[in-house]
């Protein structure tokens, strides 16, 4: 099985339609969605073209998920109810058998949270904490919007970046697992997809996200800021 992951869309559909036209060539067994999908400019329309990959798709929580279905619930979000009912009930882990790599764990965060901040730089002793239990060789996890692939407690860590909201160069960010772990960008024309998502009615989002995202640098301060908050550190 040859898996591609796609993670931290944030319904940036114009970035994810340029992962699909460079990924679908390739044949992936499976779209692994790694959280964080709909979260952002264009929801409903990102959505229906996951949907539309039907089983080839493996649909993971994240907190945006968790967080949209609670809005919903609430009668504050912009779902629909279809669209509502798609992202309730997803599974905070899933594990699949990629070929060359064996058992991968895949979470949007780490496997106990969907919401906690590891790093490429995170301390072992965090690594050791959030991987506690997990008996896969190799997690693949999102959040952070940042590509890594390190050793941590024992296990092959990946984080593929982010789709829809890549911090650093300019890009659509994912994976592509089976046999070997590529880390790819794919790349697209920022200012199409600007005048796009500001016809959706974000041209605020547009411009801080697509036209000048924040570098890598100031994701990462922000980020170790989290995670000794978290830490009480």
């Amino acid at each position: 099985m040859r898996v591609a992951v796609l993670a931290d869309i944030h319904a940036n559909l114009p970035a994810l339609d340029a992962v699909l036209a460079e990924a679908e060539p390739l044949r992936p067994d499976r779209y692994v969605l790694l959280g964080d999908i709909a979260g952002g400019p264009m929801p409903a329309e990102t959505l229906d073209r996951l949907a539309a990959l039907g089983d080839r798709a493996v649909w993971v929580h994240g907190n945006g998920e968790r967080e949209l279905v609670a809005a919903s619930d609430a009668g504050t979000g912009g779902l629909s109810r279809r669209h509502r009912d798609l992202l309730a009930g997803l599974p905070l882990t899933v594990t699949l058998d990629v070929d060359g790599l064996g058992p991968v764990l895949f979470c949007h965060a780490t496997p106990r949270r969907d919401d906690e901040v590891v790093l490429v730089d995170s301390p072992p002793a965090r690594w050791a904490a959030a991987l506690a239990g997990v008996t896969a060789p190799t997690v693949v996890c999102g959040h952070t919007h940042m590509p890594f692939d390190r050793l941590a407690a024992g296990r092959r860590v990946v984080n593929p970046g982010s789709v829809g909201m890549a911090y650093g160069p300019p890009g659509a960010y994912w994976a592509l697992l089976g046999p070997v772990v590529e880390l790819r960008r794919t790349a697209y024309d920022a200012a199409a997809a600007a005048a796009r998502i500001a016809a959706a009615g974000a041209r605020a989002w547009a411009d801080e996200y697509v036209l000048h995202p924040h570098d890598d640098a100031e994701a990462l301060a922000a980020f170790t800021a989290i995670a000794a908050r978290d830490t009480g550190h």
